[in-house]
């Protein structure tokens, strides 16, 4: 899902106006777009195969929420089903989503749940964060052929957090962290998430950054168009990956396995201005900070969704990054892409071994599902 959940509460009015606006049919922009957003135009169906091999085809970045902790949430469950499309969907009812998969050729969905509690105490986080997980596990263990999950962690609270990931992978089955684009307001390279990020590379744990928005910008992103998802989401992935770029945090943590939702947000668009920052404005870089390689390099060592809409995009996400970073996402329920597999599939400028892997292959390496 791409909803600013950890917004300041006057960005949060103008996003339900733009759900209000979407339930009178009118969807986010007076754009004419309502009947092709609903269209469900029938796309490939499983299994799948690429010249006559067959692939289990996952989906990454798949949401989900779960009724007990919107129990928890008491008034504040309406967080979990914003005025989105979809958004009810998000609330699992196993055959439904199995149907809804099998509509859009996904074998496995990697489910995940984006952080709408970082701002809030750290006990009731503690709570939701153990509740969703065990669930997660539960189901997973219930369709383990159809369902994989990444954790969700109270990382306002890194010791403990260290803990959950912890758990998460050695007892929950789970396989690795969904997290936001910061914390509060702190960003990812800040030391203090150090453990968090070693852990991580420890136990191989993968971690998929999912962004909320960027609500520091809620005034020029108000207006037409829900500016605040379709250009604030990206942005915010764009910030996160920058830091822990140019903060070195790569670095430190060079098998660090990161993944970032909707193809990266804008950094793998304009990668190559990153390389001549710190040439062209050296008051702005930290001359302590001496980075192994060129801040566009470190893309190579990413992983993106193919959540990018078109074949086109896809064609430059893997010249930019190379076809090995990249794996399949739908953001499913949200209808951001019905159809997650096609547009790999059209691709022209994919080899047969490309598609094979953004299908499904590389997912399973880096999560250890069986292909």
């Amino acid at each position: 899902m791409s909803t600013p959940m950890n917004t300041p509460m006057n960005t949060r009015r103008s996003f339900l106006k733009a759900g209000t606006a979407a339930a009178t049919g009118i969807v986010f922009c007076g754009c004419g777009l309502l009947k092709e957003a609903h269209a469900q135009l029938p796309g490939r169906k499983l299994p799948i195969a690429v010249s006559g091999k067959r692939v289990k085809t996952i989906d990454v970045h798949a949401h989900c929420h779960f009724r007990e902790v919107a129990a928890v949430l008491g008034n504040d469950a309406g967080i979990l089903t914003p005025p989105v499309i979809g958004a009810s969907d998000a609330f699992i009812q196993i055959d439904k989503r199995l149907k809804a998969m099998d509509d859009q050729a996904v074998d496995m969905a990697v489910l995940s749940i984006n952080p709408f509690w970082y701002a809030r105490e750290r006990d009731l986080a503690a709570k939701i964060v153990k509740m969703q997980n065990e669930k997660l596990a539960e189901l997973c263990a219930a369709k383990p052929d159809r369902f994989a999950a990444f954790a969700s962690l109270t990382l306002q609270d890194p010791k403990l957090a260290v803990e959950e990931l912890e758990l998460a992978m050695k007892k929950q089955g789970l396989k690795g962290a969904a997290i936001g684009g910061s914390v509060a307001g702190v960003e990812f390279s800040d030391p203090k998430f150090h453990p968090v990020w070693a852990k991580a590379q420890e136990l191989g744990a993968v971690l998929f950054i999912h962004p909320a928005g960027t609500p520091e910008l809620a005034k020029r992103l108000s207006g037409n168009g829900w500016l605040a998802n379709t250009i604030g989401n990206p942005l915010e992935t764009t910030i996160a990956l920058s830091h822990l770029i140019f903060e070195g945090t790569l670095d430190r943590f060079p098998q660090l396995k990161v993944m970032a939702a909707h193809g990266g947000g804008y950094l793998p668009s304009y990668a190559d201005r990153s390389d001549h920052a710190c040439m062209v404005g050296p008051a702005g870089c930290d001359p302590k900070i001496k980075l192994a390689k060129k801040p566009s390099e470190y893309l190579k060592q990413i992983y993106f969704d193919s959540l990018v809409f078109s074949s086109e995009a896809l064609r430059h996400l893997k010249v930019q990054v190379g076809a090995g970073q990249l794996v399949m996402g739908s953001d499913h329920p949200y209808i951001w892409q019905n159809h997650p597999v096609d547009h790999i599939m059209d691709c022209t400028s994919l080899t047969d071994d490309d598609k094979l892997d953004i299908l499904g292959r590389t997912a399973a390496k880096l999560l250890y599902i069986a292909a």
